[in-house]
Formats: C-alpha cells, sequence, structure tokens
C-alpha cells in the first residue's frame, strides 16, 4: 500500500473523527477518497505495529461503507451475490463473504452481520464504495427486499490483546459481559454516560478486537474515552497495512479484484458447503467457481512468502520465480517488512498451482536482483481472535 501526504487543496471527504486526528499530530494522506491519518507523531510506524500486538491500537476505519439490507427476500438476494450460506447463520452472528459478479470475480469482500431474519448489516470497502453500490442497487432489483448505505455512522476499530479490557471498562455490565460475545458475533451496547454502541468482535490485525459502529455525533467522544485508557494509542494505516499482511488478510486491488475467483484467492472456505449443489439457489458464477472446486480447474493461488535472507521488500506486481530469474511464475501482490517477525520480509503473492504448497522455495526478482523466497502457511504471524472453542 502506497501513501501520499496530503496537500492543502485535496478536495477529500472527512470521517467524524478528523479534528481528532489533527488533534493527536496524525500524518492525514489520502485514501479511498479521505483524509486518513497514516501515523501519528510521536510514534514510528514499528512503534505502532508492536504497540497493536502488545497492548491496544484505535484505528479509524469510517471511510468503510456501511449499509443495512432487509425485507422478505433479503437472505434470497444475498444468497445470489455471494457464495455464503446466510440461512443457516445465527441471528447476531457475522461472517466474512465476498460479492461476486457474474463470472464468478470479486467485486469486493464483506464483513455481513445477521441481525435478526432477513435483516443484515453489511460492511464494505472504502475504496469500492461506487462500484459497490452501484453493483447492490442493480442486483437487487427484483427481490422483495431494500439495501441502502448508512451515512450517519462512524466505525472504530479496537485491536489487540488488552482490547478487551479497555471497552470492558466502558459498557454497561463491564468485561463480564464481552465474555460471551465470541469471534463474528456482534452485539448492542451503552457506553461511558450512555453512548449507544454496536459492537462486533471481529477485526483486520489477526489480534482479538472489536469493530465498534456509533454515531457520527458521539464519535469523538467515544474514541477519547478509550484514548483516556493508557494501554490505548491511536494507530494509523501505515501499521494496518502491515498488521493485516501479517495475519494473511487480502486487500482489495491487491490480493483480489473482478477477475479472481474465489477459488484462486485461496478462499474456498468462503464457499459454504450447503451452497456447493445449488439447492439453496445459485450464487453468481456458480458453474464457473464449481467448475474450478470440481476439476481442480483454477491455473493459479494466492499464497503468502517469507524471505529466507536480507533484500529489499518486494512490493506490488514484482516477479516471481522458479529459478534465478528465468521462468517467472507468478507475481507479488503485496509486501513488507514484517515487525512481529524481527523485520523478515513478507508478502503474498499469485503463483502458478503446482507451486503454491507451504516450503516451496521460489524467488522473487527486486531492483533487477533476485532473493529466495519460500512460501509459508497463512497467518504468517499466529491470529489470536476470541472464540467459543
Amino acid at each position: 500500500m502506497i501513501f501520499k501526504r496530503l496537500s492543502s487543496s485535496a478536495a477529500l471527504k472527512k470521517t467524524a473523527l478528523y479534528d481528532l486526528h489533527v488533534q493527536l499530530g496524525g500524518t492525514m494522506v489520502p485514501f479511498a477518497g479521505y483524509a486518513m491519518p497514516v501515523k501519528y507523531a510521536g510514534q514510528t510506524h514499528v512503534e505502532s505495529h508492536i504497540w497493536t500486538r502488545t497492548h491496544a491500537g484505535l484505528f479509524d476505519v469510517s471511510h468503510m461503507l456501511q449499509s443495512r439490507l432487509e425485507g422478505p427476500g433479503a437472505t434470497q438476494f444475498l444468497h445470489r451475490v455471494t457464495p455464503t450460506d446466510f440461512q443457516a447463520l445465527p441471528a447476531g452472528q457475522g461472517t466474512l463473504s465476498v460479492l461476486l459478479n457474474a463470472r464468478g470475480g470479486i467485486v469486493d469482500d464483506t464483513l455481513i452481520t445477521k441481525v435478526a431474519d432477513n435483516k443484515f448489516s453489511i460492511v464494505t470497502n472504502a475504496g469500492r464504495a461506487k462500484e459497490d453500490i452501484a453493483f447492490l442497487n442493480e442486483q437487487v432489483q427484483g427481490f422483495e427486499c431494500r439495501w441502502e448505505p448508512v451515512r450517519d455512522r462512524a466505525l472504530l476499530a479496537l485491536q489487540g490483546p488488552e482490547a478487551k479490557h479497555v471497552l470492558g471498562s466502558l459498557v454497561a455490565g463491564g468485561l463480564q459481559s464481552l465474555q460471551d460475545l465470541y469471534f463474528g458475533q456482534r452485539r448492542s451496547f451503552r457506553a461511558g454516560t450512555g453512548v449507544e454502541i454496536d459492537v462486533a468482535r471481529s477485526g483486520y490485525t489477526g489480534e482479538d478486537g472489536f469493530e465498534v459502529s456509533v454515531a457520527n455525533s458521539d464519535a469523538t467522544d467515544l474514541a477519547r474515552m478509550m484514548l483516556e485508557n493508557s494501554a490505548v494509542r491511536a494507530i494509523g494505516l501505515a501499521a494496518r497495512d502491515s498488521l493485516r499482511l501479517e495475519a494473511g488478510m487480502c486487500l482489495y486491488g491487491h490480493e483480489l479484484d473482478e477477475d479472481t475467483t474465489p477459488v484462486e484467492a485461496s478462499l474456498n472456505w468462503l464457499i459454504s458447503k450447503s451452497r456447493r449443489d445449488g439447492s439453496l439457489g445459485e450464487f453468481n458464477g456458480f458453474s464457473h467457481i464449481m467448475g474450478q472446486i470440481a476439476n481442480k480447474s483454477a491455473t493459479r493461488a494466492r499464497v503468502g512468502f517469507k524471505y529466507l535472507g536480507k533484500g529489499p521488500a518486494a512490493r506490488t506486481d514484482a516477479p516471481v520465480f522458479s529459478d534465478e530469474g528465468k521462468t517467472q511464475v507468478g507475481h507479488v501482490t503485496s509486501g513488507s517488512a514484517a515487525p512481529s517477525l524481527a523485520g523478515i520480509n513478507i508478502g503474498q503473492a499469485y503463483v502458478q498451482k503446482g507451486l503454491h504448497k507451504a516450503g516451496t522455495q521460489l524467488f522473487v526478482g527486486v531492483r533487477n536482483k533476485i532473493f529466495p523466497i519460500q512460501i509459508a502457511r497463512m497467518p504468517l504471524v499466529p491470529s489470536h481472535y476470541y472464540k467459543s472453542n
């Protein structure tokens, strides 16, 4: 992910926390049409990254597109545009999924929570908001349901091993009220002096944490309450990117696009087994995707990798070779140093099937030089999600 410093003339949208970011010394950059903090004064990218892994980091993710879907045909609609079984999903439970085009390509990745039968909360990427709005408005035609963006709410991500103690100190019922809120689940709470918040136990870092939806008018007060705790620091986009890369998470436009299927993206687990025979309705691109699974016909796969030695990090589109620079077998989608792994270089890439297994040694080309890498299982850093088993 490349960030550019914000110029004073840039016409960008601002989240409800913009003034707070500036007060905290945030270096503001343009990102997905918004002015967002890439880092904050007094802490480096690496310090912010390590702080989140060891304490609690507070991220402003209000630029993400929040939306709601409800009506008698809502589940049927989701079964058309995603490969996930939302009929079997319990109320109050969320899941990662993908929006699919007619070819089975990924329009966007998404977190969808079942609030109640045929009532859903959806979060998709800021950088795909225009495309997602057009896609969902077009696809929902003919279904007995209504989809609409939510415009008046901020979204805060509190991530790290201390996150539960921080949020537990603010919500009614204390830490005990979070004990049976497991990864992927969502529930409403009151925080502080009565701020109403919707809390999903999830995140993009691989750590235990929460994504908190709150009215724009209450967002700054809630953020300040969290930051009053000495375990919490405001964290910017730079650390968010390196944390997600260690956690093996995809970034749209890098690992995912409209020409890539979930199978190629190594996201078969998003295709519910109950959806694979078509009995709950065929999702977009059903024949192509199920053909790739049945016939093992996908020719490439998304993988994680680690450097076997020193060298500059491999960035997006760097070539991957099966030998020392002679035969290209793939390309890098994301890469950086991994602060949690003593700074060794890591990344994600697409490589030819057959070369995608963990332990396979390949080579990456950077600045006209060749560096050995090894395919590694993702996540590259162990995750610490709070689960019931």
